[in-house]
Order: C-alpha cells, then sequence, then structure tokens
C-alpha cells in the first residue's frame, strides 16, 4: 500500500504548492504609478501639442503600461476648469498631439498614468490651452516697393461684420497706407521696420534671443507694448496687443523668416478668443 499512497501524497502536495503560488500571484497588491510631475504645451492651428514628465515609466518601467490624456472645458474669466473630463485618448509616449480642435475655444487638460494591472495614477498639474489660426511664409513688401499695394498686414479683418472669424479673414495683405493694417512694413537706409498702423495697435519685441518658430511664442507679455517701429531681424519674434474698443485686448504674434531687400517674409499667429494671450507653450494652472 505505501507504494500506492506515496505517488498520491506527492501529487496532492504538489498540487497544494501550484494552487498556493496561483492564489500569491492573483492576489498580488495592485500598482499606483506616481502621476505626472509637469504637463506643458504648445498651440497650434486647430489643434494642441501636449508633452508632460515620463517619470512613471522612469521610476517603474516594469509595471508601466500607457498614458490617459483627458480634456474638460476651461474658463478663462475665472481661471477654472470644468468638472467633466473626456478621454482624449491613450499613448505610451509622453506627448500627445489634441487635433480636430476648433480655433479660439480654451480647454484645459490632464494625464494620469496606468499600470499593467490596470491602476491609474492620480492626475498630473492641469494645462489650459487655446488653438489659435496660423500662416507660414507670407511675403509682405517694404512701403517703397510696388506703391506699398502690398505692404500692411492685418491679422484680422471682419469683412462681413458677421463677428465670426472667417479663413478668407485672416493674414491679409495690403496698402500700406490702409487704416485697417495692424503694420506696414517699412525700409529706410538704417534697415526695414515694422510699424504699428491702424489706432489702438502696440507692438514689441518677443524676448531677448532668435526663436525657432512662431509657435515659441506661447503666451503674449502683459505689458511693454508701444507705437514704437521695431526692425525686422531674421528669426526673432514680435507680438502685437490690438485695443478695438470691446473690453478686451487681441493678440498677434509674427516671427520674421527671412529679410530681402524689398520684402520679408514672416510667419505667424493670431488668437481668435478675445482678451486670451495664448498664442502658443507656460501658462495658469487651474483647480482641479
Amino acid at each position: 500500500m505505501r507504494s500506492l499512497l506515496a505517488p498520491r501524497l506527492l501529487l496532492l502536495a504538489t498540487m497544494g504548492a501550484i494552487t498556493a503560488c496561483y492564489d500569491r500571484a492573483t492576489t498580488a497588491p495592485s500598482v499606483q504609478l506616481p502621476a505626472p510631475e509637469t504637463l506643458t504645451s504648445i498651440s497650434l492651428n486647430g489643434a494642441v501639442h501636449l508633452a508632460w514628465s515620463d517619470n512613471a515609466f522612469q521610476q517603474y518601467p516594469n509595471d508601466f503600461s500607457f498614458y490617459r490624456v483627458y480634456s474638460t472645458t476651461y474658463s478663462l474669466d475665472n481661471n477654472l476648469c470644468g468638472a467633466s473630463w473626456s478621454l482624449e485618448g491613450t499613448t505610451v509616449a509622453p506627448t500627445f498631439l489634441v487635433a480636430a480642435l476648433t480655433n479660439g475655444v480654451p480647454l484645459c487638460f490632464t494625464v494620469t498614468a496606468v499600470s499593467l494591472d490596470g491602476t491609474e495614477s492620480a492626475r498630473s498639474p492641469l494645462r489650459n490651452d487655446t488653438p489659435r489660426p496660423d500662416g507660414q511664409n507670407v511675403i509682405v513688401f517694404t512701403s517703397d516697393t510696388l506703391a506699398g499695394a502690398q505692404s500692411g498686414f492685418r491679422f484680422w479683418l471682419d469683412a462681413n461684420g458677421n463677428g465670426q472669424v472667417d479663413v478668407n479673414e485672416l493674414g491679409l495683405v495690403g496698402p500700406a497706407n490702409s487704416p485697417t493694417a495692424d503694420f506696414y512694413v517699412m525700409r529706410d537706409a538704417s534697415g526695414t521696420w515694422l510699424v504699428p498702423q491702424r489706432t489702438g495697435v502696440t507692438m514689441q519685441v518677443y524676448g531677448s534671443a532668435p526663436i525657432a518658430d512662431v509657435t515659441a511664442i506661447d503666451v503674449a507679455p502683459n505689458g511693454g507694448y508701444s507705437t514704437n517701429a521695431f526692425e525686422a531681424v531674421p528669426m526673432w519674434g514680435y507680438v502685437f496687443q490690438m485695443d478695438d474698443n470691446i473690453g478686451f485686448y487681441k493678440y498677434g504674434a509674427v516671427r520674421v523668416s527671412a529679410v530681402g531687400s524689398r520684402y520679408v517674409i514672416l510667419d505667424w499667429s493670431y488668437q481668435t478668443d478675445p482678451g486670451n494671450p495664448e498664442l502658443q507653450v507656460v501658462h495658469r494652472f487651474a483647480g482641479k
């Protein structure tokens, strides 16, 4: 009998060990990853680029699964994010492009990290951003060329008076002496200049160094604007503040790509949401 019982006892002992291992594996505590420590954004034309710190993956590479990106409404006047969050998508990379957005509509974003067992982290810092129209490689001639007919620039002109920003009303090149031009390009013996034109338009140089792209101009400065002319220098950015007597400033920006003997080539951006200084990356955090 011993020869028959011994194998059975051994089998039962083995099965017990396997069951114990299985129980320990299925009842292991879940892993909650840390929330992304930072969240930044870049305003784009009909889109917002998000980037965040990859600390969840870096600290727990064996437990990390993916990130979730959420959005909600944002009140610029109250500096407050909405309470109803929608999932924009998931990604394993610490970047995400939120596309198909409406220009001039502020949104609030946050990101969480999800572990392999499906446990979700707390939220990252909140980030608000507002997509805005932009344009590239626009040629504006100096006012001594073509009788100044193509020397003025207007970020937005409400041609049909409907109060809506239509595509054909943005980034307009026209006469230098037009009272509707935001600025015009002038050349003299000392250089080529950007000159504020219509009433209520002031400007300033953005920062103290060249910029790589017009998208590097994120938030319009709070002060420092003037009606002075500024020299058009390749790779530098310029911000325009426009007072149209509606109770809010409007903001536009340009980056000079090149300066020719009789023209400048520039990229531009314009915020269609009045009073919103968001032109394109650093912004206010809002409460959860």
